[in-house]
């Protein structure tokens, strides 16, 4: 009797989220439709700032792809080399080859109160509102980041377009080795589970969020909103600087082909650093909200292949279904990253490992090393 109600309970969560979730699962919010550029003498002005920390493996291919834009307006491109020791800044300058367009300042010491990213962010932005013609847009990207040549044209056609205080791209992350094969599609396909896209994107939704790899925003909705200073503390910066904006205006958030993350993430420990780094964070820092994860995972993820194994009579027959539905809800992320449909089937134990990954973010979190990344430790640093 037990094993039937948790099957019932599985199947109805799952036949929630693909009837009633915001059809996150389809991937239907995309940029490969056409846009209506904005004619050349409408353009406005753009600048593209670019935090870093010792990128020196990919910051040449991102420089080189934005100085590659076919942006026919005025815009600038602001490195802040946030104390990098590999010659990052050295990089970039060499691959933009005395290109003006380009300008690398170098980050002050980090104070209290923030994390190093949204530091290093807040300079690149005051650095381009400084400037005697100050732009009209920031085009906050990541080192990692490589841009299409019509990336830039394309964001501002549909911010231009429809009005919108932030334009963010769910950038399209490597996926090559066998450890990003096996959780980089899962993990677009949680995000989109937390922030269906298409909600995002209805003004009258509550929810908000970002892809901090490519944000778009309106310089002047940034300042209205309090400056980057706002959200100096968040660790899930990009969905902070979301919940903001969209209390002045509508955001999209949307997938890419055309923008991509060269960072690669050879082994599983690479993979769990990604998520161990934020996943607590997510959860408020709350062993209640654990808690409650741990129980709602394991009842929509493990409990129906359990069920579809182990169980007998309708408490198999349902976990089956659930099953089921499960690696079909998974079958267009999986589409989107050209991987074999079979991966759906694995689709609970993956859901497992990134359970064990949050129990991780939590231990560490207690042990003083939450948010952890390129030598920093960022967990409630507007606590310190």
């Amino acid at each position: 009797m037990i094993a039937v109600l948790l099957a019932t309970l599985a199947l109805a969560v799952w036949l929630y989220l693909l009837i009633a979730r915001g059809a996150f699962w389809r991937l239907t919010e995309r940029d490969d439709g056409p846009v209506q550029l904005v004619p050349a003498g409408a353009l406005p002005r753009v600048s593209v700032v670019v935090p870093a920390r010792n990128e020196a493996e990919g910051i040449g291919e991102c420089i080189a792809s934005l100085i590659a834009q076919n942006y026919r307006g005025a815009w600038a491109i602001i490195l802040v080399d946030d104390d990098s020791s590999d010659g990052t800044a050295e990089i970039a300058r060499r691959v933009a080859s005395g290109d003006p367009r380009l300008q690398v300042i170098a980050s002050r010491g980090l104070p209290a109160g923030w994390t190093g990213k949204l530091w290093a962010l807040k300079q690149g932005v005051d650095a381009a509102m400084a400037a005697p013609a100050p732009p009209a847009y920031l085009l906050l990207t990541d080192a990692d980041i490589v841009h299409a040549p019509d990336s830039l044209s394309r964001l501002v056609a549909r911010a231009e377009g429809s009005g919108l205080v932030l334009t963010s791209l769910m950038v399209k992350l490597r996926c090559v080795s066998l450890a990003e094969r096996a959780n980089i599609p899962a993990f677009i396909f949680f995000f989109q589970m937390l922030y269906p896209f298409s909600m995002v994107n209805r003004p009258t939704s509550e929810i908000a969020a970002a892809a901090g790899g490519c944000m778009l925003l309106r310089a002047e909705t940034l300042r209205q909103a309090g400056g980057i200073e706002c959200i100096r503390g968040a660790l899930i910066d990009d969905c902070a600087l979301a919940k903001t904006l969209k209390a002045h205006g509508p955001i999209w958030l949307g997938l890419t082909e055309r923008v991509h993350s060269i960072r690669p993430y050879p082994r599983l420990g690479d993979i769990r650093r990604m998520v161990v780094r934020s996943a607590y964070a997510q959860l408020g820092y709350s062993p209640f909200v654990l808690l409650g994860t741990i129980a709602g995972m394991a009842l929509v993820y493990l409990v129906p292949p359990l069920l579809a194994i182990f169980g007998t009579g309708l408490a198999r027959l349902l976990g089956l279904v659930t099953w089921a539905l499960m690696a079909l809800a998974f079958l267009p992320t999986l589409r989107f990253y050209r991987l074999s449909a079979l991966w759906g089937m694995a689709l609970p134990l993956i859901a497992l490992q990134y359970l064990i990954f949050t129990l991780d973010s939590a231990w560490q979190y207690v042990r003083g090393r939450g948010g952890s990344w390129k030598g920093r430790v960022q967990a409630n640093v507007s606590e310190s």
